[in-house]
């Protein structure tokens, strides 16, 4: 596609636009975009400064920086916008419609913080699958999605989606086989027979979603009848500065809560690294490791499952007896 309009703005709007129109293209992604481009035009306005592709350096950056700060973000939200921005100009350099290489540099660049998520461990899972929701069908619903969600490791957009092609039997054993929307990764997933037993309350298809902003609403509900009241302390950086925030553990779950248990889970489950990437995606072990939450001490617990901590200490030859 030929865009039209040759400046920066122009340029981003038919990115978007283009975009838009192409199927490959998550909603979500769109919207993504199309907030850092209502950003940039803002900080333009209000900074009364040119924005072009011949302007876009350093200095932009420096302040561009200090206007999402002040916005009140997180870092890894600023982050995003500063990596969408590069999106923007990658995409306009490679047309030729940019020549300026300031964004290329290491100090155009801000780092995507860990932030210390929560994942849900297999007694939490137990105590929402038994919760009675019976009279409330709402919750249930969101609920036995969740769950289902927990144990296969599937991302939002995928979950919501499936229906009866994606499940398959062979050699008496059933799977989800599907193409991830995010990715384009064919993935494998054996059914676990809680899942199944699920699937089977609404005649082999998972219930139908709600909108992520209302599933992360239901769920808060629902992770707060089970009585998850840990306190958590969330350190991250926000408005360009670091700070501790106290939260009770229901408050922090969300749709991507079932990821990241999926995956926490089946690593404290003794599952190989490698058989639970293929499932979940990652590309590597960096990337994987950063979705497992196990504490220090829940660590420490797991590795006296090994021979290397196991035992009874003998006395030392050496030792002496008062």
């Amino acid at each position: 596609r030929q865009f039209k309009g040759t400046s920066f703005f122009d340029f981003v709007k038919n990115f978007i636009q283009d975009r838009k129109e192409n199927p490959d293209y998550a909603p979500r992604t769109v919207v993504k975009y199309s907030q850092t481009l209502k950003h940039l035009e803002t900080f333009a306005t209000l900074k009364r400064r040119k924005i072009d592709f011949d302007t876009i350096d350093l200095d932009f950056y420096d302040e561009f920086i200090k206007y999402l700060y002040s916005k009140n973000y997180a870092q890894n939200n600023v982050e995003k916008h500063i990596n969408t921005l590069k999106v923007f100009l990658n995409d306009a350099t490679e047309r030729r419609y940019n020549s300026n290489m300031a964004f290329k540099n290491k100090k155009f660049n801000i780092s995507k913080e860990d932030v210390n998520n929560i994942y849900l461990s297999e007694n939490e899972l137990k105590t929402i699958y038994n919760l009675n929701l019976s009279n409330n069908s709402r919750l249930d619903r969101v609920r036995d999605l969740f769950i289902i969600g927990c144990y296969t490791g599937l991302r939002f957009s995928d979950l919501s989606k499936l229906n009866s092609d994606n499940f398959t039997t062979k050699d008496g054993k059933d799977f989800i086989n599907l193409k991830t929307q995010k990715t384009g990764e064919d993935v494998v997933i054996p059914l676990k027979p809680l899942v199944k037993s699920i699937l089977a309350k609404y005649d082999g298809i998972p219930p139908r979603a709600l909108s992520n902003q209302k599933m992360n609403d239901y769920l808060k509900e629902i992770a707060q009848m089970a009585e998850l009241n840990e306190r958590v302390v969330l350190s991250k950086t926000k408005g360009g500065k670091r700070c501790d925030v106290v939260h009770e553990k229901w408050e922090l779950v969300t749709t991507h809560t079932a990821r990241r248990s999926f995956a926490t889970n089946a690593f404290l489950g003794k599952l190989p690294s490698i058989s639970i990437m293929l499932i979940t995606g990652h590309k590597t072990e960096k990337a994987f490791m950063k979705y497992i939450k196990i504490t220090k001490q829940e660590n420490a617990i797991s590795m006296y499952e090994y021979d290397f901590f196991k035992g009874t200490a003998q006395p030392h030859p050496l030792s002496k007896v008062s």
